[in-house]
């Protein structure tokens, strides 16, 4: 079922088209009670007011429950990680309560793959919030720890590991963790995970993986490469499920567009900035030296923020992030790093202080906010040479059915 990285690489050359995927059609099921889950994750559900599921959630869970191999495209903020999670634990524990329990150290049933650390946090929050019942246990090996803190965290019997790429190779390659008991393997924000950079660790993961593992990919995204990739890894066709919303911007935000004359973005950003939000705003920049500037800038009129780049040290990446969940500031200022993983309720409202190249990056940027059906606003700084994107952007606003 798995090929090698080589193979993998030569699909995105020369592998066909692949053709778009076909919406599912709607789920009939109007409650998490009416899913077949045990009784331990039906209460958990409802300790935490969840009651109905989102779309992404009623299509995927009931093939997943059926051990079906899958493939999701969805808007950001839809609720990926429980449409995953859910059926994860439903059918490990099932193995268990069938007398077929964890017996080896490192040698996890349920596998998720991340791109980054806080990514994998927030995972983390989700199957914690699901197993106090459950009685499951979740391992974590993710960058930006100490290389002690994840062997120790391998080094008892567990049955689910969150990881991220580079951490989990190095465990793989250390013999501390196998994976030749895995039924599951999900590849969380799968654009990321395997474009070029991570491709070869998760062909490798994949690779190590029983023949038999039930497959599964979350995107927010889906662009042509990613497509011909998932064809070679998977082996064969998987159920392809996309939402309604997915590719577009999501029918809870609104979009406010302010054009920007004779390049005076700093005064355009001092109006939005007045009109202060409820809660937390993240500010974007294409680059570092974009931050930068506009740094130095906030400084000077006294706005209090924090920073967040891939360039930090990861120390005060973590405190100036904990700083922003937490209300201490109201602002974020970050580049595209910012517009993967970071699940915060507070933003209310997304900036665009310079507008990406690319809709996707703008679709995974907005999605910081309007999540989980709340509102959020996006603000966009536009010049003239946004004008092609903006033109794209046109295409992707929502559409009722």
């Amino acid at each position: 079922m798995i090929v090698s990285f080589w193979a993998i690489a030569a699909g995105i050359l020369f592998a066909p088209k692949v053709s778009s995927f076909a919406p599912a059609a709607p789920s009939p099921l109007p409650s998490f009670s009416d899913y077949p889950l045990l009784p331990s994750l039906k209460a958990s559900l409802t300790e935490q007011e969840l009651t109905t599921p989102t779309d992404i959630q009623a299509r995927a869970i009931p093939e997943l429950l059926k051990k079906r191999s899958m493939v999701g495209v969805a808007e950001t903020g839809s609720g990926k990680t429980l449409a995953y999670v859910l059926p994860m634990l439903h059918l490990i524990k099932e193995l268990e309560s069938a007398e077929e329990p964890v017996s080896d150290s490192g040698r996890p049933r349920g596998i998720v793959l991340v791109p980054g650390r806080e990514l994998g946090e927030q995972v983390g929050r989700v199957f914690k919030g699901l197993t106090h019942g459950t009685r499951l246990r979740v391992r974590y090996a993710i960058g930006g720890s100490a290389k002690q803190v994840a062997r120790m965290n391998i080094n008892s019997d567990f049955e689910i590991l969150v990881a991220t790429p580079g951490r989990l190779l190095q465990l793989l390659t250390q013999k501390r963790v196998r994976l030749d008991d895995a039924r599951m393997l999900v590849f969380d924000e799968a654009d990321q995970l395997l474009d070029q950079g991570f491709l070869p660790v998760a062909s490798r993961v994949a690779r190590d993986c029983p023949a038999a593992v039930q497959m599964v990919m979350f995107s927010a995204t889906m662009p042509e490469t990613l497509r011909a990739v998932v064809k070679d890894i998977f082996g064969e066709k998987p159920l392809q499920i996309e939402t309604h919303g997915s590719h577009k911007v999501v029918r809870t935000l609104r979009t406010d567009n302010r054009r920007v004359e004779h390049g005076r973005r700093t005064d355009v950003l001092r109006q939005v900035l007045r009109e202060k939000p409820d809660s937390g705003t993240v500010l974007f920049a294409n680059t570092r030296a974009q931050c930068e500037v506009l740094a130095e800038w906030l400084d000077e009129v006294d706005v209090g923020f924090v920073r967040y780049m891939g360039e930090m040290d990861r120390a005060e990446r973590r405190r100036n992030l904990a700083s922003f969940r937490d209300g201490d500031v109201s602002v974020l200022l970050t580049t595209d790093l910012g517009g993967r993983g970071l699940d915060i309720e507070r933003v209310d409202r997304v900036v665009n202080v310079h507008l990406p190249k690319d809709v996707d990056n703008y679709l995974h940027r907005v999605g910081r906010t309007a999540r989980a059906g709340r509102k959020g606003l996006v603000v966009n700084l536009v010049t003239e040479r946004d004008n092609p994107l903006m033109v794209k952007l046109k295409k992707r606003e929502y559409k009722p059915h």
